[in-house]
């Protein structure tokens, strides 16, 4: 069967296409539980991030187009949308060899807005626990979404594409100084206290007059706060002290904005015009888009930090051949394995009724002319038995395992005859008997978790 895998990303779709397909802690369960409950996909993974919504899957046939078509679905059901076909200008569908490059490069963070930025591993990390705690994945795309933390490993191990790795809140900061040529003499505003807050605070703490950090829960705030060179400040006095600030940073885990544009009218009045800038890095967006059309307030979100991302990475861009030469040969070793499962039922058939056959005429004769052979005789008979089929079946099988590693288009024509001359019944092996790929690494190595 073939891996299939359904998305849109930030290349695809504009922000306000992925915050309505987006999911949170508590809208992942309920979206993959959708997903698994599909009678057309055997197994599945749904990823959110962002600057990504993807789901992978394995069909529970080989009529991918009917599994297309359920994850297309769902996507549009998830995103509020009546017709899937209203999703259709932003997703990108690949199927096999496709689909595992891109889920192996996505790991790798080669496909990120920021290249080489470690937030995706533990996002995709989170996914892959969901689906596991779901039982929605435990077989061959199981499998494939391991294999790629032991790719993103090799790439953050074998390259420097991760060198002076920056996050989409660093860049955010960095955006904020080249508006105002450096923040010692300006005050910052950061709304939240996730994963992605603290990045931003981290940055701010290093140039910023004042960093005052309001978060709905004080006592995350002040934990933030109490790491650096920083404040905190109650959700209530929000407004107020978008008075006092002149770069606001968003990054709340709201499903609503959490900044209006009545709230920022009445306090643009009160600063009399004083030029207010946002930094919306949350998806779905904290900031309300009417925001930016107000006099002397601009508001940039994450689509808006491409050409920020573009001033920092070209020395990181040196090192994504290095990068992608790896992922094309992880992507050939685990197409090569997964070709030879293809094949297996029809050795494990083979094996089992030269067996069988052997066996059962063992069997006959040391009940019948040979029964007076002691025991030790009859275990040399057995021993001699099991030596032959080995040896007798050991060319047919290794050449047909090596035509479909090799992707030999008649391995399975191959395959289908001799189930043919044999009148074999395929043994599909169990998921955990399957030898996986060399160096399977969940490659956990303290990777940073998603935000």
């Amino acid at each position: 069967m073939t891996i299939l895998l359904v998305g849109l990303s930030h290349k695809s779709a504009p922000v306000e296409v992925r915050e309505r397909l987006s999911a949170g802690a508590e809208a992942l369960p309920v979206v993959l539980s959708h997903l698994a409950a599909r009678e057309e996909l055997q197994e599945v993974m749904f990823l959110s991030t962002c600057n990504r919504v993807e789901v992978v899957a394995l069909p529970r046939s080989r009529l991918d187009d009917a599994a297309l078509r359920a994850i297309r679905e769902e996507l549009a059901r998830h995103g509020g949308l009546e017709r899937d076909a209203d999703l259709a200008p932003y997703l990108y569908e690949k199927r096999g060899d496709e689909a595992v490059a891109h889920t192996f490069r996505v790991a790798a963070s080669l496909d990120s807005m920021v290249l080489g930025e470690p937030q995706i591993l533990g996002q995709v990390k989170t996914a892959y626990d969901a689906a596991v705690a779901a039982g929605a994945l435990k077989g061959m795309l199981g499998r494939c979404i391991s294999r790629a933390f032991a790719v993103a490993k090799r790439v953050r191990t074998e390259t420097a594409i991760a060198a002076g790795t920056v996050s989409i809140a660093s860049v955010a900061v960095d955006l904020a100084r080249h508006i105002f040529g450096d923040l010692d003499h300006h005050a910052v505003l950061l709304l939240g206290a996730g994963e992605m807050a603290e990045a931003a605070a981290k940055s701010l703490s290093k140039g910023a007059r004042a960093v005052r950090i309001c978060n709905r829960s004080f006592e995350r705030a002040a934990a933030l706060a109490a790491t650096m060179h920083a404040s905190a400040t109650p959700w209530d006095q929000l407004e107020q002290e978008m008075l006092q600030a002149d770069v606001v940073v968003a990054s709340t885990a709201s499903r609503v904005p959490v900044v209006t544009q009545d709230v920022v009218r009445r306090v643009m009045k009160a600063r009399k015009g004083r030029t207010l800038f946002f930094v919306d890095i949350a998806v779905p967006r904290n900031i309300e888009p009417a925001v930016h059309k107000l006099d002397n307030v601009f508001v940039y979100n994450v689509d808006d930090l491409e050409q920020e991302v573009a001033r920092g990475l070209k020395a990181r861009h040196g090192e994504l051949a290095a990068a992608e030469a790896i992922v094309a040969e992880e992507v050939a070793q685990f197409l090569s394995w997964t070709r030879g499962l293809q094949v297996q039922p029809t050795v494990v058939a083979l094996r089992t009724r030269a067996h069988a056959v052997l066996f059962g005429e063992l069997e006959r004769s040391l009940g019948g002319r040979l029964k007076h052979l002691p025991e030790g005789d009859r275990a040399a008979l057995a021993q001699m038995l099991e030596s032959s089929i080995g040896k007798l079946l050991h060319a047919p099988t290794t050449r047909l395992k090596a035509r479909a590693s090799d992707g030999e288009g008649d391995a399975g024509e191959l395959a289908s005859a001799l189930r043919y001359l044999f009148d074999l019944a395929e043994i599909a092996p169990e998921p955990h008997d399957r030898a996986e790929p060399k160096g399977e690494d969940r490659g956990d190595g303290g990777e940073s978790l998603p935000h």
